[in-house]
């Protein structure tokens, strides 16, 4: 499994969606409960977002590589979390 981290702003309105698609894949797929999910408030955490190349919320990023950027849909945020699951260290 990889790690995936994610990069958010909280009045974001595809943030919003994205949170909701996240907490929905987890709950149809136990199996990806163990994987390290790093979210980030760009806002609050500004130092270690500008170490990431992207320009749009939210963000996915599976280990090192930049899987989505922009507006996600369910079927997006399943795919970043099966890359994840399926990805080696």
């Amino acid at each position: 499994m990889k790690k995936i981290t994610y990069f958010k702003l909280p009045l974001c309105p595809f943030c919003v969606a994205a949170n909701r698609w996240v907490s929905e894949v987890l709950k149809e797929n136990p199996q990806y409960e163990h994987i390290q999910l790093e979210v980030i408030d760009e806002s609050r955490n500004r130092k270690l977002a500008d170490q990431y190349d992207y320009y749009f919320v939210p963000c996915f990023y599976v280990g090192d590589e930049k899987l989505h950027e922009g507006a996600a849909s369910k079927e997006i945020v399943e795919r970043v979390f099966k890359a994840a699951y399926e990805g080696e260290n």
